[in-house]
């Protein structure tokens, strides 16, 4: 019984993710999906992203957690637009679902925003398993979190189309192997792209803001 109640709220979710791509994709806006555990570094790397953007690329932001604005504040101070979305409102939980996403974007004026940037709520579990209308999933590790995070959470590495791994620059006293971890992105999803950063000294940028450059560049082609 209980199986059957979550493939309800999973088939009532894809339903929502499909709407949601159909009117993304007739405002000709991408969407971008960035997932992580708590402290990965998300919010830094999305902010160092966001300035690097725009205002070349128009940029708006959905920011979830359970509880606090702390991050939508700090990703407000780019310039680009910010609905926070707090879920501890309808039960604490660990993830943005379709229809949350659906109610925020009516926030924005999608005719202005070339790339919609939602950081989903600190989790490598349930964030993975709900589609919410994006046209790419990121996943951000960083070496302060074990090697072997992609083997214990493989979904998440799985749906990804691309992974970060940030704050190289604490690899110097870290006993971390940064290639043990690459191999064990890519043993789950082959051929992904790694983009090996730091957000705090900005090592690394370039490649991944390149790529989403060129990700938004497809999506607004005519």
């Amino acid at each position: 019984m209980e199986i059957k109640v979550v493939r309800k709220v999973l088939d009532v979710n894809n339903t929502i993710a499909e709407q949601n791509r159909k009117l993304f994709a007739n405002k000709k806006v991408f969407v971008l999906n960035v997932m992580s555990s708590p402290g990965s570094g998300k919010t830094t790397t999305l902010g160092k992203t966001i300035s690097r953007l725009m205002p070349d690329v128009r940029t708006a932001v959905i920011v979830g957690d359970v509880s606090t604005t702390n991050d939508a504040d700090r990703l407000a101070k780019t310039g680009a637009p910010v609905v926070q979305v707090n879920t501890d409102a309808f039960g604490g939980d660990c993830h943005l679902a379709a229809h949350v996403i659906a109610k925020a974007a009516e926030s924005f004026t999608l005719e202005d925003v070339d790339l919609l940037i939602v950081e989903n709520v600190g989790n490598l579990v349930c964030p993975a398993e709900f589609d919410i209308g994006e046209d790419a999933k990121v996943v951000v590790l960083s070496v302060t979190e074990g090697e072997d995070k992609p083997l214990k959470y493989p979904l998440m590495f799985r749906v990804c189309d691309a992974a970060i791994l940030n704050k190289i620059d604490l690899l110097p006293y870290l006993e971390y192997d940064k290639d043990e971890a690459v191999r064990n992105i890519v043993q789950i999803h082959p051929d992904i792209p790694v983009f090996e950063i730091s957000a705090r000294t900005e090592d690394g940028m370039e490649s991944w803001v390149a790529w989403l450059k060129e990700k938004v560049k497809e999506k607004l082609k005519p």
